[in-house]
């Protein structure tokens, strides 16, 4: 599988001057650091990278050293050998330890907010306060979720598949459309134009289908009982990956859990409109007490 290369797809990518390589946990990581003040860890979704934080994070900049990475498999960064949740939320904890930047918020989108709940409730990271934007935090009900994970294993280990998606995703227009239905988000053409970057290469499409194959979320279902810190879970009320329903159903497990549906948005509504998720976030930084009022 070709992995994506900063040389090529790297080319011109959002906030570069904020990239750094470097390696933590047997990784070789890219992560973006800009901004000064409390840190913000912002952990993207599966088969995404740090482009999906390209307008909120600048908007995050003055209030927070924010820390965004390509999770392992994603983007610029290598793949794990075996990408649960519990091992990327580890590889990412092995991250922030390498950087000395322990985070205070962790902003995560879709699975990224699996992600950043399973750091928590391992006791990898002990953040005040979590955001989930369109969170994938429950298992697929029934039949779903037994089958989903065994399906993305088995295209996973097939070598042709994440090549067979890739010739898929270079067809014009393909990448435009598949986003649409499958996330109710409508995007600019620069937003449009780094997923068909990431898209067009096997080795990030092996990435997502890595993470996908190894997903298994029922720990974390059994556990949100005892995640007792501040969750806001923000959801586009247009999602179609993920049903808006979830953040009610997450939120009245947490003992601290508020659920905040946003109209007109779809699964990548942070990426619609990051003026909206960055008012937000500095509301609910300042209500926790990360921020002066």
């Amino acid at each position: 599988m070709s992995a994506p290369k900063w040389s090529v797809e790297g080319k011109g990518w959002p906030n570069a001057e904020a990239s750094r390589f470097l390696e933590a946990g047997g990784l070789k990581w890219h992560v973006q650091v800009m901004g000064q003040g409390p840190v913000l860890l912002l952990l993207h979704g599966t088969a995404s990278a740090t482009h999906s934080w390209r307008d909120l994070a600048p908007l995050l900049a003055p209030y927070f050293t924010v820390v965004a990475p390509d999770l392992p498999g994603h983007g610029f960064t290598s793949a794990l050998r075996r990408a649960s949740p519990v091992g990327v939320a580890t590889a990412v904890a092995e991250l922030m330890q390498e950087l000395a930047l322990p985070p205070v918020l962790t902003i995560g989108h879709s699975a990224g907010a699996a992600i950043a709940l399973t750091m928590a409730e391992q006791k990898l990271a002990r953040p005040q306060a979590i955001i989930s934007l369109g969170g994938a935090l429950l298992p697929f009900p029934g039949l779903a979720g037994r089958l989903f994970p065994a399906m993305a294993r088995m295209l996973f280990v097939n070598p042709l598949m994440p090549e067979l998606f890739a010739m898929r995703a270079r067809v014009p227009g393909e990448i435009a459309s598949f986003l649409h239905r499958s996330t109710g988000s409508r995007l600019d053409t620069r937003g449009l134009g780094y997923y068909e970057r990431l898209l067009r290469t096997s080795g990030h499409i092996g990435g997502a289908l890595a993470l996908m194959a190894n997903w298994d979320l029922h720990p974390l279902e059994r556990a949100l009982p005892t995640l007792d810190l501040p969750i806001l879970l923000a959801h586009g009320e247009g999602d179609k990956t993920i049903p808006a329903a979830t953040a009610h159903k997450v939120a009245a497990r947490l003992p601290q859990g508020r659920a905040l549906l946003l109209p007109g948005l779809g699964h990548l509504a942070h990426e619609e409109d990051p003026a909206v998720h960055a008012a937000l976030a500095l509301d609910f930084a300042r209500e926790c007490g990360i921020l002066a009022a």
